[in-house]
């Protein structure tokens, strides 16, 4: 079981060339017609009886499957089984970013960046109290007002002011008392005539 987990995620991108009997720098042409040869070999109909040439018929479609998609066996070529289990996960074109954050002088850049610092939290505080509410808070220009917060209380009688100013009054109650009966609702027979 471990030897299986190592091998698939090895770094070295070999174990694919080597399940079809290539060289590492084998052209397109020549993976297909390894794997046309290696596939009528170990084909499962041709070995009815032989559950180990069925897996190493699985094991040649899935290296035909890698090594013919472009991008897989760059990814694969470059970072081995582990770059295709990273693209799995992040996608195709988070790969290198993430091998690069997680190289060993990426980690210890980011180390030095918290020694040097006292804490990754310091930095923030101190970043947003001097930028975002400090002293180095961005001004605004002149001869425009500096914004505000309002209540909705006092909108809305700001409002009503204005209103009463203009000559208009708002109204604020509804009828409650309504004696107007319409002709549908009316107490009258009802009928629907057409001229």
């Amino acid at each position: 079981m471990a030897e299986q987990r190592q091998r698939a995620l090895s770094t070295s991108g070999e174990a694919l060339y080597e399940i079809l009997a290539l060289e590492k720098g084998a052209t397109h042409d020549e993976i297909k017609k390894s794997y046309r040869k290696l596939a009528l070999k170990y084909h499962p109909d041709k070995n009815p009886d032989n559950p180990e040439a069925a897996e190493k018929f699985k094991e040649i479609n899935n290296a035909h499957a890698t090594l013919t998609d472009l991008s897989k066996r760059n990814i694969y070529d470059k970072y081995g089984s582990l770059g295709l289990y990273v693209a799995e996960q992040f996608g195709e074109e988070n790969v290198n970013t993430y091998f690069m954050l997680s190289s060993w002088w990426a980690k210890g850049l980011f180390a030095v960046c918290g020694l040097l610092t006292g804490c990754y939290l310091c930095c923030c505080f101190c970043c947003c109290f001097n930028c975002c509410c400090g002293k180095c808070k961005p001004k605004a220009p002149e001869g425009e007002e500096q914004e505000f917060c309002v209540s909705p209380e006092d909108l809305e009688e700001q409002i009503r002011n204005d209103m009463e100013r203009d000559g208009e009054t708002p109204i604020l109650l509804q009828p409650t008392n309504a004696s107007e009966k319409t002709q549908l609702i009316g107490d009258s027979h009802r009928s629907y005539h057409t001229d």
